[in-house]
């Protein structure tokens, strides 16, 4: 009588060497320890894959081996979806090395910890306790149980919005003579880089040509900004307009703080980034100058969203004034929503920060936003986030100006661009050493994995007190 095959959580294991058991055994124990560490072990493993793939010479349109730097720094800054490049990524890569890239960009856009997710839910048809350990640590979720609900509207919201950005820009670019094999490349590539926020531009002359395309540009914000806002905002919102025994004002009432927050507070920095930018650059030569009214409007339009991560800019961001770099930096650093394809510390994190500054002054006990008190523990992570952000911003620009002889000014932008994952570039970056490069993939891996998932990451122990000591408040300020 035949033996049946072995099986262990209900799955047939059979087949399956020692070796894999034991992977699979550590695996899941790095998930329940420290399911941050391992999302930062597979996150650097795709890097590696993409890396070796661009290495290839079939991946560069010579034919021949791009350098070990280069190759790394595009397969980091597809994979962390940021868009800063070291070489032309139209000309310089073929085909084959294109898509590569393109497949970096769709993996880093959906979360390495998401996709894990998916494809489990697709061979088991349900997602296990790891797995949603792993998804949530991606997706920010605080309920196991929303994962599965929140994967499946991250796979929908992606493709679907993909899908409608592709059709908007094919025609766009069949209008502009270019043949229907190469509009319609050029429109899905172009499609994932602006959801995605990945700042790719395969276009061989760049973004440039569209400054005054309402075609054009109106579909690269809103991608943009749907990308940017985050997947637990578009859940949140979804779930509030399939609910129709509601009016419009009680689906307000019935969305999130974070969703509330996440938007308000985007809203508001897109609008004064605009302003501001428009202000200074309006009789600049250089960008603005030469522009038709609309067109400097439009132009002010794309720049409002790009600081959000997604570094796809229709002007010389290298000609732009030192005051539009400064505004750019602290927008950048600030980035896009939490759970999204944008950096930075997230815009509510932000907004948190400056709840607490204003309870601070006026002398209320509690933070309040929205109708809902936020907790002295939310505070706390705030604060560590922007700490830990602008600490990594600091030593990677000292690093910076160690090995080049660039100023500071170019050096800042280039290093906050990174470490957000936004991708404008003021020029340096193709012309960075080697150790350079390596610099800004590191900023673009912290960046994009976060800074509260890094330092969990590399926490050895946790501390768990039983005995508190007596309060005490220092003197401040």
């Amino acid at each position: 009588m035949a033996q049946a095959p072995a099986t262990r959580d209900g799955v047939r294991w059979g087949a399956l060497s020692g070796p894999l058991w034991r992977a699979r055994d550590w695996v899941d124990d790095v998930a329940r320890r420290s399911p941050a560490r391992l999302a930062l072990l597979v996150f650097a493993a795709i890097i590696a894959v993409v890396t070796a793939l661009l290495s290839l010479p079939v991946a560069t349109a010579s034919g021949q081996r791009a350098p070990f730097a280069d190759a790394l720094f595009t397969a980091v800054s597809a994979v962390c979806v940021t868009g800063l490049v070291t070489v032309d990524t139209a000309t310089y890569w073929s085909g084959f090395g294109q898509v590569v890239i393109l497949v970096g960009i769709k993996i880093g856009g959906l979360g390495v910890m998401t996709l894990a997710s998916i494809l489990g839910l697709a061979v088991s048809r349900r997602i296990g306790l790891t797995q949603k350990m792993l998804a949530a640590t991606e997706t920010k979720t605080t309920r196991l149980g929303e994962v599965g609900t929140l994967i499946r509207a991250v796979v929908v919201a992606s493709l679907v919005i993909e899908a409608v950005l592709t059709l908007i820009l094919f025609p766009r670019f069949l209008t502009i003579g270019e043949s229907i094999g190469s509009a319609l490349w050029h429109g899905f590539f172009m499609s994932l880089s602006i959801f995605n926020n990945a700042g790719f531009v395969v276009l061989p002359d760049g973004l440039t040509p569209f400054v005054g395309d309402w075609w054009f540009c109106l579909p690269l914000i809103v991608g943009t900004a749907v990308g940017a806002i985050g997947f637990p905002v578009i859940l949140d919102i979804s779930r509030s307009v399939r609910n129709r025994r509601y009016g419009q004002r009680a689906v307000w009432r019935r969305w999130s703080l974070h969703t509330k927050l996440s938007l308000v507070t985007y809203a508001a920095l897109a609008a004064a980034t605009a302003v501001a930018i428009a202000v200074m650059e309006w009789t600049n030569p250089d960008t603005f100058g030469p522009l038709a009214v609309h067109e400097r409007i439009l132009a002010s339009l794309v720049q409002s969203v790009n600081p959000r991560s997604s570094g796809l800019a229709t002007i010389d961001v290298g000609e732009m004034r030192e005051a539009s770099w400064f505004v750019t930096d602290a927008l950048m650093f600030v980035g896009g929503g939490s759970a999204s394809t944008a950096g930075g510390i997230k815009v509510s994190t932000f907004a948190v920060l400056v709840l607490a500054i204003v309870a601070e002054a006026r002398g209320d006990r509690d933070i309040e936003a929205f109708g809902r008190r936020i907790g002295s523990t939310t505070v706390r992570l705030a604060v560590s986030v922007a700490f830990l952000g602008a600490t990594l911003v600091g030593v990677g620009a000292l690093l910076l100006l160690a090995v080049t002889d660039f100023h500071l000014d170019v050096v800042l932008f280039e290093v906050i661009s990174a470490f957000a994952t936004v991708g404008l570039s003021t020029g340096i970056t193709p012309e960075l050493p080697d150790s350079g490069k390596y610099i800004l993939s590191a900023l673009m891996f912290a960046g994009r994995t976060g800074t509260m998932t890094m330092a969990a990451a590399l926490a050895l122990r946790q501390r768990r007190r039983v005995i508190r000591m007596p309060n005490e408040r220092p003197v401040i300020g």
